[in-house]
């Protein structure tokens, strides 16, 4: 099929659909699907290959359910610029009908090609084979499809697949209705019949040598496109305001209050429960505003002093109130511009507005416990309205999908839901607060830049990394987005940080090849102290963690380099429903540790979506503790309550799977091997060889989705490695076990105690806990900076301080035949690949005990293993908090250590 059919089917002179046209990208493939509403309606699938546009009418349109397949018969090939075609054919023409765009983006075969060049070959070939493999970056479409040729339907017959990924989903795609280029339905491009879409905008048709005069739109404010195209409710509930703030308690004003922030979430969704707004792409601000003065901070009390028009409108405003909003500079189509914020300057840098969504104290009462409704109220009727500079950021009370989708179309950064009942707590992440982002946005820190050779550039790339925990990881570089001015101001910054280290545990190769660009540029990084925050827009994160097609949208001058995270969203449903239930249970049950439950008590079988993946539980009212009608149900809703507090101690380390799948009395046998066997969305294992020179890969702790897949295999207690796979040699923490064997538990005790008087004596931190079964385990935080040796040898140190002390119930010897009843002070476990219960894991012992860390003055005479269980666990934990955080911490100074240990003991 070449162009000349496309041109023979039309007549040229009667339509006003392009004739022929070049790529747009020297460096990548592009794709378009259109909405054509003909004869019939249907999706025209058009893939940039050969110089043209191969094209499959596609008649339900695409899919991204891996169970769906679509239809898919080709057509003749069209020219380039069609893909940005949008308008009327006319009726009588070849194809007569509306045409919108509503999906247009980048792809790529699935298999990694350097060049544009060797990806058009490969894929001429599978098309001529009959199976295309490709991988969509559209605004719509995401992630792997197949086209595949199939018999019995006309040579021209194919089907359009669905891989499974991350952006597999069951939702149906079309539903989203409107054009990526101008938001407009069907509908709506076919009541403009003399207008198409050409060149990035709107224009008369111009066919027979015949034009109308196109009139100008006034641009609408971004709130005012989204208020038309949700059709949904903008103005605040109608309450008695005067009574609202007779209830709410008096306070002073709050001192140094950090917003409260949102939790990320991967999709949007439809709740009458919750509100919606504009995610605004700016500052964070928090307001003192008073009759004495007025200041305006970040979320990290940086004072806002630059922006002082708007300081200058708090000023007049004569009241006493604390407010928390978002400072932006807005663009000509009333959309929020984050460069233009970072380079304000003065009023000739653009048109800075403070939009206003909270109100947390106000004229001597404090309004953070009323619900959010209540204080959207209060802030509608004591806003004052007079300066345009300040204003109230709408809520919507709309369908979030709508909603979402509404935003999408208007261009906006994301959306925010807010639950209606939401109280505000400063500082807090809630999940009652939730975003939605249209754009892929992330915080990194800045590591470095690179220039490369020949370049005249002041700078080449910055070097990026997020922080895992205390360690900044590398998360690739940007190279553009930032003019020359940009740099050589960005330079200025940079000059005082410059450092011969790498802020990076091990330094990266920043200058690495890549499928995409294969060859080196002689870019070695000049190094920064880790100080400095900017964002950028992405196209994905890479399994390593790496940004792709990364573009700088500026400096961020409101947050801390060490408070940046790769910010991972959660599974929108799970979160939405966790909302839902703690805010009920706060209310009807506060002290409840049932309140957070995973499984029903009816069902034997049950499936959830946790962390956006299927997990399937069966069995449910199996036994698991017959002594105690503990169920395998009971299990799972444990595990999931506890995840929070367990996670830290198994994410990234290798698991040892301890399996009892009839429970504590029945066989139970272990597992390390999980090659094959585990669902495929259990992407994080670690390679291992075994003596025979098999293969083979643990599984790694990841998340809920993976805590929970182990409790369903019949691990009742999680087993994880000292150490993580980003560095297997060192563990995180040494471990003293306290193992007795006729020794009763006052003498455990008694070691302990002991244990601990050692390294106070020598200033080293040591962190309890029970073993849930007759022992104590004893941790001392080494920060993964040494080996298992060193490890090994420290712990030995000790416990021979110890048994010299209590020789007469101690043992330092391994064979139990040898300890002659004694308790085994065992140092030995400081070795690669041993593992024990890890902190809050349930064991497989009588009354379903946990493995409880303690705070030492519980260390006493009277302490038993049953004083910590399934029942309780989650009740104490609300009230501790987490006893054993900062064994994940820093470390200690080991040779500081040993030598203050021999001068003091000899």
């Amino acid at each position: 099929m070449a162009l000349e059919q496309y041109r023979k089917k039309r007549d040229f002179k009667k339509t006003n659909e392009p004739k022929a046209g070049k790529s747009p990208d020297k460096k990548q493939l592009t794709f378009v699907i259109q909405k054509h509403d003909a004869s019939r309606l249907h999706y025209d699938f058009r893939l940039e290959l050969g110089g043209v546009l191969k094209s499959w009418a596609v008649p339900k349109g695409p899919s991204t359910d891996p169970e769906t397949k679509r239809l898919a018969m080709m057509v003749e090939d069209h020219p380039m610029d069609y893909r940005l075609f949008e308008g009327i054919i006319p009726k009588g023409e070849y194809g007569g009908g509306t045409v919108i765009v509503w999906d247009e983006g980048t792809y790529e075969p699935v298999e990694p090609l350097k060049t544009k060049k060797a990806q058009e070959k490969h894929l001429l070939e599978q098309l001529h084979n009959g199976s295309l493999k490709i991988r969509l970056h559209g605004q719509k479409l995401q992630g792997e499809y197949a086209l595949v040729r199939t018999r019995g339907m006309g040579e021209n017959g194919w089907l359009l697949i669905k891989h499974k990924d991350e952006f597999a989903k069951k939702s149906d795609i079309t539903k989203k209705d409107k054009s990526v280029l101008s938001g407009k339905t069907i509908a709506a491009v076919a009541k403009t019949s003399d207008k198409v879409w050409q060149n990035g905008r709107e224009t008369d048709v111009k066919v027979s040598g015949s034009s109308r005069k196109k009139t100008p739109k006034k641009p609408k404010e971004a709130e005012d496109h989204l208020a038309e195209e949700a059709e949904e409710n903008t103005e605040p509930q109608k309450l008695d305001v005067a009574a609202l703030l007779k209830k709410a308690p008096k306070s002073p004003i709050p001192d140094k209050v950090k917003p409260m922030k949102a939790t990320l979430i991967d999709e949007p969704f439809d709740d009458p429960d919750w509100v919606y707004e504009v995610k605004w792409d700016g500052y964070r601000a928090v307001a003192h505003v008073s009759k004495r003065g007025v200041s305006l901070a970040s979320r990290n009390s940086i004072p806002f002093d630059k922006y002082y028009p708007l300081i200058d409108v708090l000023k007049g405003w004569r009241i006493n109130a604390l407010i928390d909003g978002e400072i932006v500079v807005l663009n000509d189509k009333g959309l929020s511009d984050f460069g233009a914020l970072q380079n304000w300057r003065s009023e000739a840098d653009g048109n800075l507005v403070y939009y206003v969504f909270d109100i947390l104290w106000y004229e001597g009462k404090n309004l953070m416990g009323l619900p959010l409704l209540e204080r959207q109220a209060i802030l509608h009727d004591i806003l004052p309205t007079d300066d345009d500079r300040i204003r109230l950021s709408k809520v919507f009370a709309a369908r979030g999908i709508d909603f979402f989708d509404a935003a999408e179309q208007v261009g906006l950064e994301g959306i925010m839901a807010k639950k209606m009942d939401s109280k505000y707590t400063s500082d807090l992440r809630s999940k009652e607060w939730l975003k939605i982002k249209v754009q892929r946005r992330q915080e990194v820190v800045i590591a470095g830049f690179t220039r490369n050779a020949g370049t005249s550039k002041v700078f080449s790339a910055l070097v990026l990394g997020v922080y895992d925990g205390k360690k900044l990881r590398y998360a690739g570089k940007v190279g553009t987005g930032f003019s020359d001015k940009t740099q050589k101001e960005m330079m200025k910054r940079f000059k005082p940080l410059i450092t011969d280290h790498s802020p990076f545990d091990s330094e990266p190769d920043v200058d690495k090849p890549s499928r995409f660009r294969p060859q080196r540029l002689g870019a070695k990084p000049t190094w920064l102290k880790p100080k400095l925050v900017c964002e950028v827009n992405y196209a994905e994160v890479t399994s390593e963690g790496i940004f792709r097609q990364a573009s700088f949208k500026g400096m961020r001058e409101d947050k801390d380099a060490n408070e940046v995270v790769l910010e991972k969203p959660a599974d929108a449903e799970a979160t939405v429903a966790e909302a839902e239930n703690e805010a009920l249970d706060t209310t009807v049950k506060p002290a409840k540790s049932e309140r957070r439950t995973l499984l029903n008590p009816r069902e034997e079988t049950q499936v959830r979506k946790i962390n956006g993946k299927a997990v399937k539980f069966t069995h449910l009212s199996k036994v698991y503790w017959p002594d105690d009608g503990i169920t395998k149900r009971d299990m799972f809703n444990y595990y999931y309550r506890m995840a929070e507090y367990i996670l830290p101690y198994l994410k990234d380390r290798p698991m040892s799977l301890n399996r009892f799948p009839n429970g504590i009395k029945g066989p139970s046998f272990y597992q390390k091997d999980v090659k094959g066997k585990a669902p495929e969305w259990v992407t994080k294992t670690y390679p291992y060889v075994t003596s025979e020179g098999e293969h083979k890969e643990y599984l790694v702790g990841d998340d809920e989705a993976t805590l929970l897949w182990m409790a369903s295999l019949g691990c009742i207690e999680m087993n994880p490695w000292f150490s993580r796979v980003q560095s297997p040699d060192n563990p995180d923490y040494c471990v003293i076990d306290l193992d007795p064997d006729k020794n009763t538990f006052e003498q455990v005790i008694q070691a302990a105690q002991a244990i601990k008087k050692v390294l106070d004596a020598i200033e080293v931190p040591g962190y309890a806990k029970t073993s849930g079964s007759t022992g104590i385990h004893i941790y001392i935080p080494l920060g993964a900076k040494y080996t298992y040796d060193q490890s090994q040898l420290f712990a030995k140190l000790i416990v021979s301080l110890v048994h010299e002390q209590l020789p007469d119930f101690t043992s330092l010897e391994r064979k139990v035949s040898s300890r002659k009843g004694k308790m085994y002070l065992d140092f030995l476990q400081n070795r690669p690949g041993a593992t024990i219960a890890g902190p809050y894991s349930l064991r497989p012992k009588p009354g379903a005990t946990v493995s409880m860390p303690l705070a030492w003055d519980e260390m006493k005479p009277g302490l038993k293993m049953s004083d910590f269980t399934i029942h309780n666990a989650y009740d104490r934990l609300k009230e501790t908090g987490d006893l054993f955080k900062d064994v994940l911490g820093k470390g200690i100074d080991l040779d500081k250590t040993i030598k203050k240990t021999q001068s003091i003991f000899g």
